[in-house]
């Protein structure tokens, strides 16, 4: 009868630390993304209309824009000397983090107004209303700053981690740019 009691203790006890290693981890991922508010926004709005909105963006896509900043496919004087201090793992965890929140309101963001002809093409891959799914990232609420800078970034080379968007931001002009970038900020 004492050994078995030892036993269920033991066994609850094994349980409990089990569970205060996750909640640990889970905590310690939670406190390192911290400094992420700082450009990225406490609640999800970014500090600058220059900064995408990572809360409640695609996890794939984040871990992957994460994963260049860490390989290097991608540079940026803030971004990447942060990133590199997580593991690839952890940076998948960190994806998932922001991905699990809710896409916030962007208050005073302008209407849509009419669809710009060319804007079909982007459906292919960032959904019907352009809230993104694999592969390819929510553009529906990002500031037009950031989807203006990303935009012309492909279409002149400075932006070359993507295969497929230097080539589709190429054949479009800057006004058709400048008009899609309108428009998906304003959805």
């Amino acid at each position: 009868m004492v050994k078995s009691f030892a036993s269920a203790i033991l066994g609850a006890a094994a349980v409990l630390a089990i569970i205060a290693g996750a909640a640990r981890a889970a905590d310690d991922i939670e406190s390192r993304v911290g400094v992420c508010a700082a450009c990225h926004g406490q609640n999800g709005v970014p500090a600058t209309s220059a900064t995408p909105t990572i809360w409640g963006q695609q996890a794939n896509y984040l871990y992957k824009e994460l994963h260049d900043y860490h390989s290097g496919d991608r540079s940026n004087p803030i971004m990447s000397p942060i990133v590199k201090t997580f593991s690839l793992e952890d940076l998948r965890k960190v994806a998932n983090y922001f991905a699990a929140k809710a896409w916030p309101a962007h208050e005073g963001a302008p209407a849509a107004g009419a669809s710009p002809e060319k804007i079909t093409m982007c459906r292919a891959c960032h959904g019907q209303n352009f809230e993104g799914g694999a592969p390819a990232p929510r553009l529906a609420g990002l500031s037009y700053e950031y989807l203006a800078a990303a935009m012309n970034g492909f279409a002149d080379g400075h932006r070359t981690n993507n295969l497929d968007m230097p080539g589709f931001m190429k054949a479009l002009t800057d006004k058709e740019r400048d008009a899609m970038a309108r428009y998906l900020a304003g959805l």
